[in-house]
């Protein structure tokens, strides 16, 4: 009974021209506000994805690393159980430590990757070759994949470099003490091609063939910086790494995608909700204007008030129609907002008219994902600030007493 006051209270023309027009100015600011927050948080989820779909084109679904040290030793039976490991769809052995390359004056660091035939069916790497082609060679005769900050700064168009380039790994050793002649190999190697992922990769990596790096760090044919697993099915990652932890035990660590990449989405998760707070802003300015409306309304219908106290009205039921009335003031402005910011999506998914400026990204445009969470959490919030705003103004409504006669 109550929402229909509140309907007729909203539609009923007003002594005063300011009462609706603070109405509609409300109702505007918890348009701009529901849609903004929709908005933003679709192209957050766009964004996310484009960079977890980067990620997991280098990061696998599950990595087995070393719990400590740089290194750990695999045993023929311990491979033949990861082969038997139901779900698992592939996985490639990898040895991983920093390097320098240099062509003629040019040097880099890289972040040197050896791996072997796997590779290309567990990762997608291949996927985003930029020139040249992928190959690693063979452990005579190794080949690198360069990302291509690396290639940038050394010089060289990958897969078309007529001389090598030379390249110093260093070698295990126990000691404290740095032999550059017998801890420090050297050896020339041609490049294959070059990636082009995302700048954390393309700056750090360059990848090549895993026996080859095992030789030049003189580690044993078992030993190895970690494994790379796909899994058939992503969802079913950590009851595969349950598995995994039965087999190895202690001394190996088990990492899903997530745990491999753990800051980056903690960053991403805190600048969302940062946004978030920033932009319920807009909805609490949209909340003192409701403030006014309703007190406004208020002394426009105390004569209402009155007759329903005289019909014997209790103070519950005035605070429930002005809350009403706050809520309905929300419902309008928030699905309106809701709707805007549904179209803008849509449209923005199918026709790109937002662009992105620089032209050095992989996509022209910003990316933009609809989740059902998103809907609920802004409603959500939409109905909890007009209820705290709806609050003070209904609680003086139902405790004032308005005379007829003095009407």
């Amino acid at each position: 009974m109550y929402s229909l006051f509140a309907w007729r209270y909203f539609k009923a023309k007003k002594s005063t021209n300011a009462i609706n027009i603070i109405s509609w100015i409300c109702i505007v600011a918890m348009v701009v506000g529901t849609a903004a927050l929709i908005l933003v948080l679709s192209v957050f989820n766009g964004f996310e994805g484009l960079v977890k779909s980067l990620y997991a084109s280098f990061y696998t679904d599950l990595k087995i690393s070393p719990a400590s040290g740089k290194t750990i030793t695999l045993s023929a039976e311990q491979l033949q159980q990861l082969r038997n490991v139901k779900g698992i769809r592939n996985f490639t052995l990898v040895v991983e430590e920093k390097a320098i390359l240099q062509n003629g004056d040019n040097q880099a660091i890289v972040h040197l990757k050896g791996v072997d035939n796997n590779y290309e069916t567990t990762t997608t790497v291949n996927r985003h070759i930029y020139s040249g082609k992928f190959g690693i060679g063979t452990t005579e005769k190794p080949l690198l994949v360069l990302g291509v900050g690396i290639e940038g700064t050394l010089g060289v168009r990958a897969g078309s470099d007529v001389l090598p380039l030379t390249i110093y790994v260093p070698r295990k050793n126990n000691s404290e003490d740095l032999n550059e002649m017998e801890d420090i190999s050297s050896d020339t190697i041609h490049t294959a091609g070059s990636f082009m992922i995302q700048q954390d990769f393309d700056n750090k990596y360059a990848i090549t063939d895993l026996r080859f790096l095992q030789n030049a760090m003189k580690l044993n044919p078992n030993e190895y910086s970690g494994v790379e697993i796909a899994v058939i099915n992503p969802e079913e990652a950590d009851k595969v790494g349950q598995q995994l932890s039965g087999i190895f035990g202690e001394g190996f660590k088990i990492q899903n995608r997530y745990q491999q990449n753990q800051s980056l989405y903690a960053i991403m998760n805190l600048e969302r909700w940062i946004f978030y707070a920033v932009l319920c802003i807009i909805l609490v300015v949209a909340a003192f204007n409701m403030v006014g409306a309703l007190t406004m309304l208020v002394l426009e219908k105390r004569k209402d008030i009155s007759v329903l106290n005289a019909l014997g009205a209790n103070q519950n039921l005035v605070l429930k129609i002005f809350l009403s009335e706050g809520l309905l003031l929300a419902a309008i402005g928030g699905g309106i907002g809701m709707l805007i910011a549904l179209a803008v999506v849509l449209l923005q998914q199918q026709f790109h008219l937002v662009p992105l400026e620089g032209g050095s990204f992989l996509i022209d445009y910003f990316p933009v994902e609809l989740r059902l969470i998103d809907f609920v959490l802004v409603a959500t919030t939409v109905l909890i600030v007009s209820f705290l705003a709806s609050w003070i103004p209904a609680v003086k409504a139902s405790r004032q007493q308005f005379s007829l006669r003095s009407e």
